[in-house]
């Protein structure tokens, strides 16, 4: 069974009432929700619980790391990013949602600003599948549609994706590349766009079928990894 931690800042939940009344249990309990209703073995962690939740033990027992961060980016401690850096290279899947784009996780692995154009002003927003083949969008149509979202415009400042899975139209003429894959050392890397606090995207069936399905192509490969430094000669070498 996969083994998902759900980590988010948990702040928009404790200053905006809005935000609370969607989202009672903190949009890390909505998404733990539907998760745990897959079948996967999901726990979450905060901001503020000690190490942020993010202790060597909790995450030598993750196979997944699904975050969502906005207000706080700044409060995580470097030494906790460089601790989950290490677990994407040693192959620990990491989903990155939404404002997570600005995370130190995500700038640290994709190694430019992450920057893009943005607008919060209830745009309708229709996501295009441009790659019908990849395992994250198994049991989807074309598109799906979302009534209001926070536009993110481009350009996303981002290196080219390995995989492009999704783009994303708005209602105000902006596009955006908003599902890409990547790969760092051992471990799978998803980003994906969806996910404005003061919006219910969360329980749209659609956007909890792509997390669902990235958590599961994300997950490490079983396998010896590989062994990496100075190394001995698999033959003899003749010495002339």
């Amino acid at each position: 069974m996969v083994k998902v931690t759900v980590w988010n800042e948990n702040r928009h939940e404790q200053k905006n009432p809005v935000v609370k009344e969607i989202y009672p249990q903190g949009i890390h309990g909505a998404i733990a929700g539907f998760l745990g209703d897959k079948g996967l073995d999901v726990k979450t962690a905060t901001l503020d619980e000690p190490e942020h939740g993010l202790s060597d033990e909790v995450l030598s027992n993750t196979d997944v790391l699904v975050w969502w961060g906005h207000l706080a980016h700044h409060e995580v401690a470097d030494e906790i990013v460089d601790k989950v850096h290490q677990r994407v290279l040693d192959g620990m899947g990491l989903i990155i949602l939404h404002s997570g784009h600005f995370s130190k996780i995500f700038k640290k692995l994709m190694g430019t600003s992450c920057d893009l154009k943005w607008r919060e002003a209830d745009d309708k927003e229709r996501i295009w599948v441009v790659d019908p083949s990849h395992p994250i969008v198994d049991g989807l149509g074309e598109t799906i549609e979302l009534e209001k979202e926070e536009m993110y415009g481009e350009h996303f400042d981002i290196p080219a994706p390995d995989q492009l899975v999704f783009v994303s139209w708005f209602e105000g003429g902006e596009v955006f590349r908003s599902g890409c894959t990547y790969q760092r050392g051992n471990g799978r890397i998803f980003y994906f766009r969806p996910g404005h606090e003061t919006y219910p995207t969360y329980y749209h069936p659609d956007i909890q079928k792509v997390i669902t399905n990235a958590v599961k192509w994300a997950q490490p490969v079983k396998r010896n990894r590989p062994v990496y430094g100075n190394a001995k000669p698999l033959e003899a070498i003749s010495v002339k």
